[in-house]
């Protein structure tokens, strides 16, 4: 019996994943210094990238913290609303497809 060898050429196109931009948004009961902290601690902020974000946040209303995932975003909008709840503060923060 004869053999058959057969070459298949598969293309296979990889999109980027969607991105997510998180902000926190102004309000009149959060600390300029627990905003500062949550920069900090979740979003692995510099001090002067923190205090730049947090001025940014008071001055418009809301600032962006960073850019994920959708799976990533939607986790730093849930730890910032434990850690915000936790420490009796009604900061929010929300997630925007970029």
């Amino acid at each position: 019996m004869a053999r058959i060898d057969e070459e298949v050429e598969t293309l296979l196109a990889l999109a980027e994943p969607t991105q997510y931009k998180v902000l926190l948004h102004n309000d009149d009961y959060t600390t300029m210094e627990f905003v500062v902290y949550v920069l900090m601690n979740i979003f692995h902020k510099s001090l002067e990238e923190a205090e730049h974000i947090m001025l940014e946040i008071h001055k418009t209303g809301k600032g962006v913290c960073g850019i994920y995932t959708y799976e990533i975003a939607e986790t730093k909008v849930h730890q910032v609303k434990e850690l915000a709840k936790s420490n009796g503060f009604p900061l929010l923060a929300t997630m925007e497809e970029v």
